[in-house]
């Protein structure tokens, strides 16, 4: 399995250190999406980077996506599992509007309470994360390593945790 990973518009330095914050902690290959080069919200562009990647769909794929890159990765991702291939997972962190729904493991990681709540009611799954205390919406993706906040394990429940252990937590299971 690989992870696809796709950032959002901002500086490169944020992923890298994103990647650094996670990279230490999983066994997973990760394929970074080029945003120099595709358009981090297009799911038409980050669908044919992806065949490039696999064209034989060979291999199951989970998404990380954060920000824009949540727009662009979730359309490509049901692509990517309408011609065929399989997707373990997609976690969405800080999509903040951004409508989800499909027939594969879901979770939102949100930089505050109100961006979880909200985005929410878009469709969310069973486990979610969000930020306590807030973080700008960029440090959630720049130091998973340092954030804080509360895994809802279902309605009603929720466990405090570093970010990082939930995202491990996630993409090892």
């Amino acid at each position: 399995m690989s992870i696809v990973i796709c950032p959002g518009i901002h500086d490169p330095k944020l992923t890298d250190r994103f990647l650094e914050g996670i990279q230490t902690k999983i066994t997973q290959a990760c394929l970074v999406l080029p945003t120099a080069q595709y358009s981090p919200y297009s799911a038409i562009a980050i669908s044919q980077w992806l065949q490039q990647q696999n064209p034989e769909k060979t291999e199951p794929l989970s998404f990380i996506t954060f920000s824009a890159g949540v727009v662009g990765g979730f359309g490509a991702a049901l692509a990517w599992q309408g011609q065929g291939g399989e997707i373990n997972k997609f976690v969405a962190v800080d999509g903040w509007g951004m409508p989800l729904g499909g027939d594969f493991p879901i979770y939102r990681i949100s930089h505050d309470y109100f961006t979880h709540w909200s985005s929410g009611l878009l469709g969310a799954s069973q486990m979610g994360f969000y930020a306590d205390p807030e973080v700008e919406h960029l440090e959630l993706w720049r130091s998973p390593d340092t954030c804080w906040g509360w895994q809802i394990i279902s309605p009603g429940c929720r466990t405090r945790k570093p970010l990082l252990d939930y995202l491990l937590h996630i993409l090892n299971s």
